[in-house]
């Protein structure tokens, strides 16, 4: 264990034991006894009022008056941090190693009771998300280097499927988790503008010396739904349609809960839905996601995109017929 890690044990055992001889903590947490006079010694420093007595009864003790608690947490914190590290790890969240080392730190200083309950409440709440390659991570890893020392980076970023990639710089300032995907949010040199870019369309990232200072009130996160959801519901967007679309009730709970249309819906009853949605996300994003409920729903108008998945399986069944 590192210095700090022996302290925070020694503290621990004090707090917990009343009084334990130099020997003891030597022997329980299998250090030098050197180690554990320069431990005493750094948390005297520190501040914490560690009391010696000397004799046969004597040893090392921590008033019974003197609070810890900053240092430690109550049951149900313990219980956060574990279901939150949970959530972290299956997000790909690229900080894994030192995630799990603060998770073994908190389950090191609990009793055996207060260890069974947490691995008892580890194992209660699971999430899945797609695995995360590997590169991924040595990639996420370079663009938070960039956000901490507020350097530029190149990146090769591919913007389509066939694999061709652009050269960009780009100043990092922050990395969003979206829908089992992470984007990097920045000002992009090429564009003259802030910009998100997929993290998994980076085929490569370097450093540069070119420092860059990021806005005080900015927020990746806002910056990333506000550019997703442009438009929709406003009246002063020009290109708004109205869609209504009938349906069975689960089915459209569950055309309702898709995040782009819960922001657009403007109607709904058991068995109907209307929606105020931008007229080119329409034909090109939700067209082909209402094709997905197949019989469950119908669209009652636009006909313009009733026309338009007509057209869309047509072609999709040519394609599969050639």
């Amino acid at each position: 264990m590192s210095k700090a890690d022996n302290m925070l044990a020694m503290l621990w055992l004090l707090k917990s034991r009343r009084r334990m001889t130099a020997k003891q903590l030597s022997e329980e947490l299998g250090v030098h006894i050197r180690t554990v006079y320069r431990c005493i010694d750094a948390l005297c420093m520190s501040g914490v009022p560690v009391v010696s007595e000397i004799g046969r009864d004597g040893g090392y003790s921590i008033p019974e008056h003197i609070k810890l608690e900053p240092l430690f947490f109550e049951a149900d914190e313990q219980r956060a941090l574990l279901h939150a590290a949970a959530f972290a790890r299956e997000a790909g969240y690229p900080s894994e190693e030192p995630l799990n080392r603060a998770v073994s730190k908190i389950k090191r200083y609990t009793n055996p009771e207060q260890l069974e309950r947490l691995e008892r409440h580890e194992s209660s709440i699971e999430a899945i998300h797609p695995p995360t390659a590997s590169s991924l991570t040595r990639i996420l890893h370079e663009i938070e280097a960039g956000i901490d020392r507020q350097s530029s980076l190149e990146i090769d970023y591919a913007t389509g499927y066939d694999g061709i990639t652009q050269p960009r710089i780009l100043d990092p300032y922050g990395l969003v988790h979206w829908k089992s995907k992470w984007y990097a949010v920045g000002h992009c040199h090429l564009r003259g503008e802030i910009r998100c870019f997929r993290v998994d369309r980076m085929r490569d990232i370097r450093h540069t010396d070119n420092a860059f200072d990021r806005p005080a009130s900015f927020s990746p996160r806002e910056y990333v739904l506000d550019s997703l959801l442009s438009g929709q519901g406003s009246e002063s967007n020009p290109h708004l349609v109205s869609v209504h679309i009938q349906g069975l009730p689960q089915a459209l709970d569950d055309l309702c809960a898709h995040w782009l249309l819960s922001q657009a819906l403007v109607e709904r009853t058991a068995e109907h839905a209307v929606f105020r949605l931008d007229e080119h996300m329409l034909y090109t994003q939700v067209a082909y996601y209402l094709l997905s409920f197949g019989g469950k729903i119908r669209i009652i108008g636009p006909e313009e995109l009733k026309s338009g998945m007509i057209d869309i399986a047509e072609s999709l069944l040519k394609y599969y017929q050639s």
